[in-house]
């Protein structure tokens, strides 16, 4: 059997596929990154690659690339550097698969490539980024479709994950978690904003799902199809903390006001996590449905309270360990 490469598998959604793909016998298996990985999944290579430059990996062992590589966190970087990272790391790994005939490729994009708001989001609704992450995204769609267009067995499949969780995930849930945990969680201005998520092995196990489908190209949301709010998914974390779910909810300008001081603090290399930029996608809904997924028949592996709890489950297991 063929083998496949991870660009970016040293990252949090990387380490999940990586582990699924090892435990279904695939192999070889190669990580390529510019970062070391947090957790080394046992039986994979992982070397150094940066996809900013021109990619010398040899490439005969591998019919499959999966390209999760690129900058991610927002806010964090510039305009530039999300356009230089994900655009040009799109160039380059298509122009790798070129060159060594690779016919398959998974690329990871992004909800950003959707504007915020109550409207529901299927895969049909009018691209239009809300910022450069997600500007930096959608041309990296476009330079993977056009890779796709190349040659006739070229196979591309395109995911637009919402906010994911699950063990090891260290951003959005992982903040959230804290502020709970510490009972220092408070809503900016309304606590009905939709925000879709889903969890990372279920991401991965549409991976494989929609790369069984016939075809050669699929594009498909990734979230849970019931819609959940802030409230709903603070309230179900709560409960796994044995805490009451939070209730006090502060006016947005105050809170915009409160974030000032700790965005001096991070201009001098003291991060804290908060910022402005933070505190208003709290209030910003992302609304996105998975209708290719079901439309196509795939059965989500959990729901929200069970994904939630199967995290936590993991939260409490590294906590004993620490």
């Amino acid at each position: 059997m063929a083998g496949t490469i991870v660009f970016g598998g040293a990252g949090f959604i990387g380490t999940h596929l990586l582990r699924d793909l090892r435990s279904r016998g695939i192999g070889p298996l190669v990580s390529a990154d510019i970062a070391d990985p947090h957790e080394p999944v046992e039986g994979v290579q992982y070397v150094h690659c940066d996809v900013r430059r021109a990619i010398t990996l040899d490439g005969a062992p591998f019919d499959t690339i999966y390209n999760l590589a690129g900058l991610v966190a927002t806010p964090g970087h510039t305009d530039a550097e999300y356009l230089r990272t994900n655009v040009t790391g799109a160039v380059t790994v298509t122009d790798w698969a070129d060159w060594h005939r690779i016919r398959t490729i998974v690329f990871t994009s992004t909800m950003s490539i959707y504007p915020t708001g109550e409207d529901l989001k299927t895969e049909e609704y009018p691209v239009d980024p809300v910022n450069a992450y997600g500007f930096s995204k959608h041309l990296g769609e476009r330079i993977h479709g056009r890779w796709q267009r190349g040659h006739p067995d070229n196979r591309l499949v395109v995911a637009r994950p919402a906010v994911i969780f699950g063990p090891g995930e260290r951003g959005n849930f992982a903040r959230m978690h804290t502020l709970l945990r510490r009972g220092m969680f408070v809503f900016p201005g309304r606590k009905d904003t939709i925000k879709s998520c889903g969890l990372v092995t279920d991401l991965v196990r549409s991976f494989e799902f929609v790369l069984e489908l016939p075809g050669g190209y699929h594009l498909y949301n990734f979230a849970y199809p019931d819609r959940c709010t802030i409230a709903e998914i603070t309230a179900l974390v709560s409960a796994e903390l044995g805490k009451p779910a939070p209730k006090t909810m502060l006016p947005m300008k105050l809170m915009s006001s409160a974030a000032v001081p700790f965005e001096a603090l991070e201009a001098v290399g003291l991060r804290s996590g908060i910022s402005r930029t933070r505190i208003e996608k709290l209030v910003e809904s992302t609304n996105i449905y998975p209708e290719f997924l079901l439309r196509h028949g795939f059965e989500y592996p959990t729901t929200l309270a069970e994904g939630v709890h199967q995290w936590m489950e993991s939260v409490r297991t590294e906590q004993v360990q620490a």
